[in-house]
């Protein structure tokens, strides 16, 4: 006769506990304060949203227009920053892939967010999990508080080319009118002097560049 079996216990299983948003969503507070959240963390509408891993086109994109834009602002008046959290309200707090933000703003080297007042420009760079945020949400956003130039950088098409779309805020309608597409250099007067080289050759030279050598960028007087 048979003896009785035992089923073996099920093998333990990694598994990663996520924070439980409370009943009306997380705020900015939540979002600088909770642990071990992931970089790159961002609330919209009171969710929090991940970052998927970064592409290398996107962190050259971002590290090209940062290096422009720094060498381009004026130091007395502006700074240039990547990947810092802006505070539009309470439940919304966006992390843009570079933001111009007013110097005076700079509290020191703990400062985790800018508020939106503070902000002159905010670029996003399109990921392929983040178009329609980067697109319509976060534009949206930026324009009801406020902010007077925004910047959408993506893909031109299927080529690896990047392509910058530039938005200036219209104070009347409250939303973006767009004043240019550029594709290979990127020249403006607003918000301040710009003149930054963006064809894919500037992009490849990342990995090759001197330090304050990055995207071949022109610093206008």
């Amino acid at each position: 006769m048979g003896g009785t079996t035992t089923a073996e216990p099920a093998p333990e299983i990694n598994t990663i506990t996520w924070p439980v948003p409370p009943p009306n969503g997380y705020t900015v507070d939540d979002l600088l304060t909770l642990p071990d959240l992931p970089p790159h963390t961002e609330l919209i509408d009171g969710g929090l949203v991940f970052a998927s891993p970064q592409r290398l086109l996107h962190a050259d994109v971002i590290d090209m227009l940062l290096s422009g834009l720094r060498a381009a602002a004026p130091r007395d008046r502006v700074r240039v920053r990547r990947e810092m959290t802006v505070v539009l309200n309470r439940r919304n707090g966006p992390e843009p892939g570079v933001l111009a933000v007013r110097a005076e703003s700079v509290r020191g080297p703990g400062q985790t967010a800018y508020q939106a007042a503070d902000v002159l420009l905010a670029v996003e760079v399109v990921s392929p999990d983040s178009e329609e945020r980067d697109r319509d949400t976060k534009p949206r956003k930026y324009a009801a508080v406020g902010v007077p130039h925004f910047w959408l950088v993506e893909r031109a098409g299927e080529s690896p080319h990047p392509v910058v779309r530039v938005y200036e805020l219209d104070p009347v309608a409250r939303g973006y009118t767009p004043r240019g597409i550029f594709r290979g250099r990127l020249t403006l007067d607003e918000p301040f002097d710009i003149d930054i080289d963006i064809d894919l050759a500037a992009v490849d030279e990342l990995q090759y560049a001197a330090p304050g050598a990055v995207g071949r960028q022109v610093a206008k007087p």
